[in-house]
């Protein structure tokens, strides 16, 4: 093909061998990147090269193709945390699906990307930096503020689209920038991948052999392309044709030198730093999940290989203008093709130019942009007689860096990864116990991982286990959050210690957008009307930049795979592979008792029951009861859906527009189902009355991350137009509460025939009708108590039954920063210490009392550190009185076999020996050194008990109950501690007196109050019950509202009305 209007490109061509040269002034770096696999190696890179030479001075992400804007911006922040570089400014920008649907969605593609095939959250360390709504820098803005600073160098290692967009805005400042180096395209290279070997028979089919490009989802209609160029083509031609110098680092170069097994043998054998440890371990889960057998002939280090190179010619910037023994480089002129001939025919495939009034951009129209441009994989116009696809995108050099070495460096080296962050650090995995308890309804909910499905899964996890039974939970990635985000599916079960509910991913397209031929990249036709910034994916897959606070889980997304479920190989650890959600459903089939039968709960597209009604052929016979939170009935043209980002769609509900033959495919099946439409939800929508019921309530640490999600969403809703929408979540969480069947909710239920429009119209999809003649009978709900919902809501969460066991992720950072055996021998002496002055007189009379006793005692011996693998945690031992008559010479083992009867470990402790093992170490059958605070007669006991209630009161209260903090204990074996306590207490037996049972005090508590509304005041001043109760700390006492006419005085027809006869009356 003749070459279009072109640029001149420096084009290098070898480069083999390790980096080094003398130093030349520092420069100034700016990292546009695309946070694939290869892009962090080259951060890392950066990251280690000497500061006073090449400095990074930011990192903008691109997030059109290979990974998702939330999670990328995570993971960056990580990476600089790790390295101590959070100085370096970052943040993310999304885009459209014409040409990112050439990237792989869930195995092997983005899903891996955005959580590094499941390594992220368990190496990188988290750092303080998240991404949070409206406070995260623009990616403009930082390139901005980075460039117009002083001159700076841009490395472009993913798709073009945000420098191309500063470019176009800000051509003032093009004169800030020195250079531009970029990875991509293909001039005159050969793709080795997919060869045949030279003695292969003729069943093998050469796939991408001798191709310019290296886009394998798609090179039977595109052999030209590369991903990183085809990702924005018209962004790539902006930068190519800017006048700034570039340096490009195409194909040619990087497919010279694939990773080899020797360059994996050598790296495995050396990680000597953290980054290394992390950039191997990485390496590794690609070479283990890769598709076929041809990992060391496919694998380039792409993108990685640029810094390398940039860095070497900036260094020998004064050496002949940057050449150097390691690299030979050539000037071409080449060019971005952007559309195909012929040009200026409107075929409807242009976004450029098809209808427009006028062009976009003030592009000539008959140019080289205005052609047939690329719609998908299958675009018919692509493919040539010869099988040879004709659409191209034409770009491009060659380099090999052992990349290896230095990242191995012991300069700036990464501090920590996310287990030696904390020097306690322990994984723990809540599994309750509910022993003889009865489980109630056994049910399935299957979410999408909006904002609503997490308040929705908070609610079911509150909900008693005699009534609702949490099976399973099942992920649907083709609604509002990407596959990625299960993991903070996995940190709510955790923080709500429910870590043994199964959780599998859904499907990652809708029913028919897959692509048959390879099912790992599809269409976007209908996940395109979700929002990718702003209210969209960018905020549901950071929970709105809350979801870092949670509690990290131990379980989380990860690769690993096995050859028992189709993978081509067994990774390291195929135990811990992610289950899908079918096989998640077939496991709880499995375990379900005869006669039993699953209610089920969907949130979202209702791709995943579509599939299980499809594949199980008992699922029908299994499921009792379906309800499906979605759909939109509409009643009148005012009456509009909420698809807001397809205006020509005015009636259907995301949930049901998202999926349309999944939910046609659920909607015709014989199942009973309960709609909860969006007129409903809209009805319990209210953000300020949820609010402030969840302000007057108890603050479990469920309620309050609760209450912080709901208050960011309502502030985003009052700040921001893009954000209207935010009552759409909301209104999702009724659906829980209606499955539960509280009868204070008074739900209103009908039943009608009704059907789903699927037929590929995106303008009708989704909508809902009443179809007397062809629908199915579909129990509607129509109405409910909004304001009983919302205290019933409140209520739920406040209470203190099946609380959270982990409230945060600060809280697991104390207790991974803590040592678990940090246990005091306290003297007397820190105890009077620790008195005010001014005491009450009865205060002072007993602390005199305590230091008679305690004063004579020496100061405590300096006992050695325990060892670090004990596993006794900080005990806080309820003990009693009567050990205190047994603690002096002569009784010390007595007063052990006391304490070890009654002081107890925590409920629930998984290490029932600690505090025997204290008691062990306390109490010694052989000598005991005598300084330490032990039970004297019970004038001390009484004494310290004072002493501890003078602290924060102003009253004294002798106990007959004694607490005992002690730390620090020699390590003594699990068999000598129990012989130990064994002796004593044999000892002691004959000689304590038992202790006379105490007489059980009768007691008086509210449990409830009932308000009449047939009184002095009416029914709303019920309000100023709750307020009473709020101010007195008792706001667990249930309020009921009673009766607002007299017996008799209601209307029987119509019981909202009735007559005023006695109330009235003087």
């Amino acid at each position: 093909m003749a070459m279009l209007k072109s640029t001149v490109v420096l084009l290098l061509l070898v480069l083999i061998g390790f980096v080094g040269s003398e130093a030349p002034p520092p420069r100034r770096i700016l990292l546009d990147t695309d946070v694939d696999t290869d892009d962090f190696f080259a951060l890392l890179y950066l990251l280690k090269l000497d500061a006073s030479q090449v400095y990074l001075e930011a990192v903008t992400i691109n997030t059109n193709a290979w990974t998702n804007a939330g999670h990328a911006v995570n993971q960056v922040y990580d990476i600089l945390y790790m390295m101590d570089r959070d100085d370096v400014a970052g943040t993310s920008t999304a885009g459209g699906c014409r040409y990112r649907q050439f990237i792989p969605v869930g195995l092997g593609g983005r899903l891996d990307i955005d959580t590094n095939f499941g390594l992220r959250r368990g190496f990188l360390p988290q750092g303080p930096r998240a991404y949070s709504p409206f406070r995260q820098p623009t990616v403009q803005q930082v390139m901005i503020d980075t460039i117009s600073k002083a001159p700076t160098t841009v490395f472009v290692i993913g798709a073009h689209t945000n420098f191309a967009i500063f470019l176009m805005s800000n051509p003032h400042l093009k004169k800030n920038i020195e250079h531009i180096y970029v990875m991509g395209g293909g001039v005159r290279s050969k793709n080795p991948t997919g060869c045949c070997p030279k003695n292969a028979t003729s069943i093998c089919k050469p796939r991408q052999c001798g191709d310019h490009g290296n886009l394998f989802t798609g090179y039977t209609s595109n052999p030209y392309a590369e991903f990183n160029i085809f990702g924005d083509p018209f962004a790539a031609y902006q930068v190519f044709h800017s006048g700034i110098p570039i340096t490009l680092v195409p194909l040619d170069a990087t497919n010279t030198i694939p990773i080899t097994a020797e360059f994996f043998s050598d790296f495995e054998r050396r990680q000597d730093t953290f980054e290394a440890q992390y950039c191997f371990q990485s390496l590794k889960m690609a070479r283990d999940t890769w598709f076929d057998d041809q990992f060391y002939t496919s694998y380039f280090m792409w993108d990685s290989f640029l810094t390398g190179v940039a860095s070497a010619i900036m260094r020998n910037l004064n050496k002949n203008g940057g050449e150097n023994e390691f690299a030979a480089m050539d000037y071409l002129n080449i060019t971005v093709v952007t559309s195909n001939k012929p040009y200026g025919v409107s075929d409807g495939s242009n976004p450029f130019f098809d209808g427009r009034a006028f062009p976009k951009f003030n592009l000539k129209k008959g140019g080289v942009h205005s052609g047939h441009v690329q719609k998908g994989l299958l675009d018919p116009f692509c493919f040539a007689r010869n099988g040879k696809g004709k659409c191209q995108f034409i770009y491009e050099a060659r380099i090999f860096l052992r990349k290896c070495q230095v990242l191995n460096l012991s300069q700036q080296r990464g501090r920590f990864n996310f287990t030696t962050q904390f020097p306690y650090y322990k994984e723990v995995i809540y599994k309750p116990d509910f022993g003889r308890k009865k489980l109630g309804k056994p049910v399935v909910f299957d979410m999408d991982m909006s904002s609503g499905d997490f308040l929705a899964l908070i609610y079911l996890l509150k909900v008693p286990v005699e009534v609702i039974d949490l099976k399973g939970i099942l992920i649907s990635a083709t609604g509002w959050a990407n596959a990625a985000t299960i993991d903070v599916v996995y940190d709510i079960l955790h923080m709500m210690g429910r870590d043994d509910i199964p959780v599998g991913r859904g499907e990652v397209f809708a029913m028919g957008q897959a692509n048959p031929s390879f099912t790992a990249v599809g269409d976007c036709k209908y996940i395109k009307a979700i929002p990718h910034g702003s209210g969209g994916f960018l905020d549901s897959d950071t929970l709105y930049g809350l979801a870092r606070n949670l509690p990290r889980s131990p379980r989380r997304y990860t690769a690993e795979n096995s050859v028992k479920y189709g993978a081509p190989r067994d990774t390291d650890h195929p135990e811990l592979r992610q289950p899908l959600a079918f096989e998640v459903w077939q496991s709880i089939s499995k375990l379900m008792k005869p006669g039993s039968k699953i209610t089920m709960l969907t949130s979202g597209p209702l791709s995943n029951l579509a599939q299980i009604i499809l594949k199980d052929k008992n699922a029908s016979s299994l499921i009792e009861s379906v309800f499906v939170v979605g759909g939109h009935i509409s009643h009148g043209n005012s009456d509009k859906g909420n698809v807001f980002t397809v205006p020509s769609n005015k009636y259907a509900e995301f949930n049901m527009f998202l999926d349309p033959l999944a939910a046609k495919t659920v909607l015709d099946s014989k199942l009973n189902i309960t709609l909860i439409p969006l007129a409903v939800q809209r009805q319990v929508s209210s953000f300020s009355r949820i609010i402030k019921q969840l302000q007057l309530r108890r603050k479990t640490a469920e309620a309050v991350f609760a209450r912080r999600l709901l208050s960011r969403l309502y502030h985003l809703k009052q700040k921001h137009h893009r954000y209207q929408h935010m009552d759409t979540f909301l209104g999702e969480v009724i659906g829980a509460a209606i499955v539960v069947g509280d009868s204070h909710l008074k739900q209103n239920l009908k039943s009608k025939p009704i059907s789903i429009m699927a037929a590929g119209n995106v303008s009708k999809d989704g909508q809902i009708i009443i179809d007397e003649r062809h629908g199915g009978s579909v129990r509607i709900l129509h109405s409910v108590d909004s304001i009983a919902y919302y205290h019933h809501f409140a209520d739920r969460l406040s209470n203190k039954t099946q609380s959270a066991l982990i409230g945060s992720f600060d809280e697991q950072k104390r207790i991974w920063s803590k040592s678990p055996n940090h246990i005091s021998i306290v003297p007397a002496t820190r105890h009077l210490a620790a008195v005010p002055r001014r005491s009450p007189p009865r205060c002072r009379s007993h602390l005199a009392a305590a230091a008679a006793l305690l004063a004579p005692l020496p100061a405590p011996p300096t006992l050695p550190a325990p060892p670090p693998q004990l596993p006794a945690p900080a005990l806080l031992l309820p003990c009693r009185a009567a050990a205190g008559h047994r603690a002096a010479a002569g009784h010390r083992a007595a007063a052990a076999a006391t304490l070890s009867r009654h002081c107890r470990s925590p409920p629930n402790d998984p290490r029932p020996s600690a505090a025997a093992a204290a008691l062990s170490s306390l109490f010694p059958l052989s000598s005991l050194p005598s300084p330490l605070v032990l039970r004297r007669p019970r004038g001390a006991v009484r004494g310290l008990a004072a002493i501890r209630r003078c602290r924060s009161s102003r009253h004294c209260r002798p106990s007959r109950r004694c607490r005992l903090l002690v730390r620090g204990f020699a390590g003594a074996s699990a068999a000598t501690i129990s012989r130990r306590l064994t002796a004593a207490a044999l000892a002691a037996r004959s000689r304590r007196p038992s202790l006379p049972p105490r007489r059980p005090r009768r007691r008086w508590s509210f449990a409830g109050i009932l308000v009449s509304a047939t009184g002095w005041a009416n029914a709303a001043t019920i309000d100023v019950v709750y307020d009473t109760l709020h101010m007195m700390g008792r706001d667990d006492i249930p309020v009921g509202r009673g009766e607002v006419f007299a017996m008799g005085q209601a209307n029987p027809s119509f019981t909202a009305v009735g007559d005023c006869k006695y109330i009235y009356e003087p």
